[in-house]
C-alpha cells in the first residue's frame, strides 16, 4: 500500500503542476455554479483555481491524503476539505461541477467510476477530467525497467504493473457520450524544461515514484535513484540551454450531464 502523500514534495513543481488544472477549468461550459467539488484536490492548487472561476460557490475538496489536506486547509482555509476516497464517495448533494486534476489515472474501473462521477452532478453539470497519459513515457518506461533489472525487482514486482496504460479516447468518448449530453476531450503534451536529469526525478519522487520508493528501505531507495537517474541521462540529454526537457502528455475529458 503507497504510504500517505508528501505535500513538499509535490508542491516542488507546483506551477507545471497546475498548469493542466487551469487549462482544464477555462474549458468548464457554465457560466456559474453553486457547488463545486474538486476529487483528489491534493494542497488545495486545484481547488483554488476552480473556486476563482466560481467565487460564488460551495467549494469542497476531498482527498485521501492527511497531509495534502493540512497543507490545503490552511491556504484555502473557509473551503470544506474532506478526507475520503475519491472512487466510493458519494456526495451528500449533487454538484454543479466536478474537477479529477490528475487522479482518477490512479483508481481502477473507469467504466464504472465515469458514469457514478456523472450521476453526482446536476443537470446540466460538469465532470472535468485531466489525467496523465505518460507511462510509455522514458520516465515511466525507466522506472519499470530499473524495478525489473536490481536486487530489489521481487519487492518491486507488483508496483511495476499496478498502473495500465490508459485506454484510447475514443473509449472515454463511448462511456461519456451515453450519459452525457455533451463530451469534449483532447490530449496535450506540456513540455517543461528542467535543470537536469536530477530534478526528473525529483519530480516523479513527489508521484510516478511512490509506489516503487515506498517498498525499499532507505539504502535500496538511494541505491534504486541512482540507477533511476543514470537511466534518465541517457534518454534526457541537455538541450542547448543545458537544461533537459520533460515531454508529459495528459488526457482532458469534459462531460456535461
Amino acid at each position: 500500500m503507497v504510504a500517505d502523500w508528501n505535500a513538499r514534495l509535490y508542491l516542488k513543481f507546483e506551477d507545471e503542476r497546475t498548469r493542466p488544472a487551469r487549462d482544464l477549468v477555462t474549458q468548464i461550459p457554465l457560466e456559474a455554479a453553486k457547488r463545486i467539488v474538486d476529487l483528489g484536490c491534493g494542497p488545495g492548487n486545484s481547488t483554488e483555481i476552480l473556486a476563482g472561476r466560481y467565487p460564488e460557490a460551495e467549494a469542497i475538496g476531498i482527498d485521501t491524503s492527511p497531509d495534502m489536506l493540512a497543507v490545503a486547509r490552511k491556504r484555502m482555509p473557509h473551503t470544506t476539505f474532506i478526507e475520503a476516497d475519491v472512487a466510493s464517495y458519494r456526495l451528500d448533494e449533487p454538484a454543479d461541477v466536478i474537477l479529477a486534476n490528475a487522479v482518477l489515472q490512479w483508481v481502477p474501473d473507469h467504466a464504472v467510476l465515469f458514469p457514478h462521477l456523472i450521476s453526482q452532478l446536476t443537470p446540466g453539470g460538469v465532470l472535468a477530467v485531466q489525467m496523465p497519459d505518460n507511462l510509455n513515457e522514458p520516465t515511466h518506461v525507466g522506472m519499470r525497467a530499473v524495478a525489473a533489472q536490481g536486487p530489489w525487482a521481487d519487492a518491486l514486482a507488483d508496483a511495476a504493473k499496478a498502473r495500465t496504460i490508459l485506454p484510447s479516447s475514443a473509449y472515454y468518448y463511448d462511456l461519456l457520450s451515453v450519459h452525457a449530453m455533451q463530451v469534449d476531450l483532447w490530449r496535450t503534451t506540456y513540455h517543461h524544461p528542467l535543470a537536469s536529469p536530477a530534478a526528473i526525478v525529483e519530480w516523479m519522487k513527489g508521484t510516478g515514484l511512490r509506489p516503487f520508493l515506498d517498498p525499499l528501505d532507505e539504502a535500496q531507495k538511494q541505491d534504486f535513484l541512482a540507477a533511476y537517474e543514470a537511466r534518465l541521462t541517457q534518454d534526457y540529454p541537455p538541450r542547448a540551454d543545458g537544461r533537459v526537457l520533460l515531454a508529459f502528455p495528459r488526457l482532458f475529458l469534459v462531460a456535461r450531464r
